[in-house]
């Protein structure tokens, strides 16, 4: 055994191999590139004073480090010189110089983040890509859009009132949903009831009309008559959208996403756990759940979900470029703990700005070697043990979850 020669191997299958990226989000179009701080890069913070703070953080040191390497900048570069620089490089260059060394095969896109009309749509990024993108629709933008037209379309009949909501939502809802699920560029659906009423969704059928529903019903269309805008967070509401999602995806073999774990604070951390969804993952066998976002700080708990139920998969991005590097490694240990490697996979949660692509790229292969390298060296996995893993969790297993038909592209 030549150990040296094994790890030059590891390392190269680990830099080099194809991925599928199995969650992300659109680019900045080119007019609005500028108009986010560019900090939320490295932090999910929000407000002024906490994203100045961010940047004091071994996350963004690092970040700065590593973008001004790419943008060709002095080592001691700092954050502001890193920000002035970008700017000055034309959007299309900058583009291809951070998405061409990804080796990212295929992008699954979230399309139904706030903000969308600042956002290409999911199709624009397949000029990065060998494959096409495919899209994942967002259950709750999906429910809003549909009830703000549902809300139009009474008071324009004269007819607005919440009990008729209530009986003309649901059959629309699952028929919104149904043709999203027939559709061959959705690929799966994702929820965010993290953020809005937390991952403890008790399980329900239907959505029987009471007092306090209609009273929620009355105040949502008041808002949207008034201000345009609608944000469904009522628990028994948001839960009976889930529900019906579960139960349509697991009947087109579509995977359900959620959002678990790592957020900004508009989550309630206590409520971010994604063991508050076992009953869910108990009601819905046939529905095949992935825990996004390692479930940080949660990722033990989501790694005996993943171990326990045939149905539950583990996503482990956001962490990078959010955690510094040994809280990087250490999420990806806990998730190697007991998660099958099977039921494993990696993506950038890139949004926004090229970059979130670039380094949950870059950051995201350099952990897994650094982790594998260690247990190769210990002789706690054989090489091809090492190389089935990143196989596995780079390509593999997010081709079969998503049913993608793909083959790796050659490199």
């Amino acid at each position: 055994m030549d150990i040296n020669r094994d790890l030059w191997e590891l390392s190269h299958v680990v830099f080099s191999y194809p991925a599928i990226d199995n969650h992300a989000h659109a680019f900045l179009r080119e007019e609005f590139r500028d108009s986010v701080p560019f900090e939320g890069l490295v932090s999910e913070a929000s407000g002024e004073r906490a994203l100045q703070d961010a940047t004091y953080t071994a996350a963004c040191f690092r970040a700065t480090t590593q973008l001004a390497k790419l943008y060709g900048l002095s080592p001691d570069a700092d954050w502001e010189a890193v920000k002035q620089h970008r700017r000055q490089i034309p959007y299309e260059t900058l583009c291809r110089i951070c998405m061409e060394p990804t080796r990212i095969q295929c992008i699954l896109i979230d399309d139904g983040l706030s903000g969308g009309e600042k956002m290409y749509p999911y199709g624009w990024h397949d000029q990065f890509t060998p494959s096409k993108t495919k899209r994942i629709v967002r259950i709750e933008a999906l429910a809003e859009d549909l009830l703000k037209r549902e809300i139009a379309q009474h008071i324009q009949m004269s007819a607005l009132s919440p009990s008729n909501i209530i009986h003309s939502f649901p059959p629309s809802l699952e028929a919104a949903l149904r043709t999203a699920a027939a559709d061959s560029e959705v690929v799966g659906f994702k929820s965010i009831a993290c953020y809005r009423t937390g991952l403890d969704v008790a399980v329900m059928s239907s959505l029987d009309s009471d007092v306090p529903l209609e009273q929620l019903l009355t105040r949502l269309s008041l808002i949207y008559m008034s201000s345009g805008t609608l944000r469904l967070q009522d628990k028994k509401f948001n839960d009976y959208v889930v529900n019906l999602a579960m139960r349509i995806a697991g009947e087109a073999g579509k995977p359900v996403q959620f959002h678990t774990g790592l957020g900004d604070n508009d989550i309630t951390l206590t409520l971010s756990s994604p063991a508050h969804m076992q009953p869910l993952i108990k009601a819905y066998p046939n529905t095949k759940i992935v825990l996004l976002h390692s479930s940080y700080p949660y990722t033990k708990e989501a790694g005996y979900l993943t171990a326990m139920y045939e149905n539950v998969y583990l996503d482990f991005g956001e962490i990078f470029p959010f955690l510094n590097p040994e809280g990087q490694r250490q999420v990806l240990r806990e998730v190697l703990e007991l998660a099958p490697t099977n039921k494993i996979m990696w993506s950038t949660d890139g949004h926004y700005w090229p970059e979130s692509y670039y380094l949950g790229t870059l950051q995201a292969r350099q952990a897994l070697f650094e982790v594998l390298e260690s247990s190769v060296r210990k002789l706690e996995l054989t090489l091809p043990q090492a190389i089935g893993i990143v196989k596995r969790a780079l390509f593999e297993n997010a081709n079969r979850i998503y049913n993608l038909g793909l083959e790796p592209y050659a490199t």
